[in-house]
């Protein structure tokens, strides 16, 4: 399959089912917020090193975990029943964000200026939400990533304290139960999220959830 070049100046993606194995599906564009909207709308995600080429991936089998079978261990509901666990949304989306950089700087990070920088201004239109969990009214841990419709997609997480991310996710699941949020998509497989409840789902089952899920960007409400 070819992985597609994207133009700057058009804003438009080639069929997500023509992409490669590996789920690279083109490279190129931009990060604006109408192009960003348009592939997460299709399942589409960008995902390259600081300072090169913009890629933009599409696995055609997708590690999902859905809000209402979210998995707690029983040394995490031992650790709930022991803290006093609160949840914020957009306590400081940039920040967080940062967190989430600079935890994996070391190791190498996707979450470049460039990044940070788009993410930023998709929050000032509402279309992406950063939870914080505190443990004990001190930061804990977090996550943030793109809220569009009913659906969730998750960039990236950090943790302060033992289990802080974790936390975070659970109380974030309780509350997208209750607003029937349809998913969170993890877009690649860990264990940790494993551990947690994800499993994957075909291509044909994610479109079909996606297309539920999604209303037009000019009709969606921010969380």
């Amino acid at each position: 399959m070819p992985v597609f070049q994207l133009r700057k100046d058009e804003i438009s993606f080639p069929d997500p089912k023509l992409g490669e194995a590996d789920g690279l599906l083109a490279f190129g564009g931009d990060l604006s917020v109408e192009r960003l909207l348009l592939a997460y709308t299709n399942g589409i995600f960008p995902w390259f090193n600081p300072g090169e080429e913009i890629l933009w991936w599409c696995p055609k089998e997708r590690f999902l975990i859905f809000p209402e079978e979210v998995h707690i261990s029983r040394s995490m509901g031992k650790y709930l029943r022991k803290h006093e666990i609160t949840v914020m949304l957009n306590r400081d989306f940039k920040d967080t964000m940062h967190r989430c950089r600079m935890l994996r700087e070391k190791e190498g990070t996707w979450i470049g200026d460039e990044m940070e920088e788009a993410y930023l201004a998709l929050h000032k239109r509402g279309f992406a939400v950063s939870v914080e969990a505190y443990e004990d009214k001190e930061l804990a841990g977090g996550f943030y990533g793109v809220s569009i419709g009913r659906c969730f997609f998750g960039e990236s997480m950090f943790s302060e304290k033992e289990n802080g991310s974790k936390a975070a996710l659970i109380a974030f699941s309780q509350i997208f139960a209750r607003q029937n949020i349809s998913f969170i998509d993890c877009q690649f497989h860990t264990e940790h999220l494993e551990s947690m409840g994800g499993r994957f789902v075909s291509w044909e089952d994610y479109h079909k959830l996606l297309r539920e899920g999604i209303m037009p960007p000019s009709r969606c409400k921010p969380i």
